[in-house]
């Protein structure tokens, strides 16, 4: 799974990397070293603009953990942060989105976590790794928008718009960490990942791609990451590697 991202990136480093990109400066997010579920994140994704028919490439926030449309309430999106590639187009919470709501969550690596067994005089931990490529992950996700029936269709507070992010099975140095991890969509895919347009199954599948085939980089970082209340870019600082997964 994908439990626990980076995400540092500015608005404007992402357009000199995807060209034409609009954004609300007063929903710009700050950077985070330990994005958690249900934190909101930057995501980019691609609607037509009511007022005008055009459509329109954004970055906005999302909560991390998708409310399909009919659930009764948001309760269960801390349980769908991720979407698993062999089911996403046939489980019920996911498949509408698949083919019509998909987005990028752009992130600078993501954290995985494996137990140290026990040695004398020190009990089991959880040791963190920071897994990454030499660029951005432009993660595969869909969105979708709950709307809270208790309140008024007007009320900004009525509506929630989340995300979960895509994961398939882990391969290479990924899979010595942990058994899934998030797919991505390269740039020049985005057109027809983003596209409401683009609806075939089959089609968008063959849009995902394991980052760096797979093999990306592998660095112990420090259990500080394990609490969400610890953020800063000391959280990437190399540790030791007392399981030797580390590059």
């Amino acid at each position: 799974m994908c439990g626990r991202f980076v995400s540092t990136t500015t608005p404007q480093d992402l357009v000199s990397l995807l060209g034409e990109l609009r954004w609300d400066a007063a929903e710009t997010l700050a950077p985070s070293w330990n994005v958690a579920p249900t934190d909101p994140v930057p995501a980019v994704l691609e609607r037509v603009d009511p007022s005008t028919g055009e459509l329109v490439r954004r970055l906005r926030p999302l909560r991390w953990g998708l409310v399909p449309s009919w659930s009764k309430d948001r309760s269960g999106a801390a349980r769908m942060i991720n979407a698993r590639s062999e089911t996403v187009d046939t489980k019920p919470a996911f498949r509408r989105a698949f083919t019509a709501r998909r987005c990028v969550v752009p992130a600078d690596g993501y954290f995985e976590w494996r137990e140290v067994p026990a040695e004398a005089g020190r009990k089991k931990y959880k040791q963190p790794y920071f897994l990454s490529t030499d660029g951005l992950l432009l993660m595969a996700g869909l969105y979708e928008f709950w709307r809270d029936a208790t309140l008024p269709e007007d009320d900004p507070l009525a509506w929630l718009a989340t995300t979960t992010i895509i994961t398939t099975d882990a391969t290479d140095s990924a899979g010595r960490v942990h058994d899934r991890m998030p797919l991505t969509v390269a740039p020049d895919d985005l057109d027809d990942w983003l596209s409401p347009a683009h609806t075939d199954p089959v089609e968008l599948r063959h849009l995902l791609r394991r980052p760096a085939g797979g093999d990306l980089r592998v660095r112990a970082v420090s259990p500080a990451v394990n609490s969400v209340r610890n953020n800063g870019p000391e959280l990437l600082e190399d540790a030791p590697d007392p399981l030797g997964l580390a590059d």
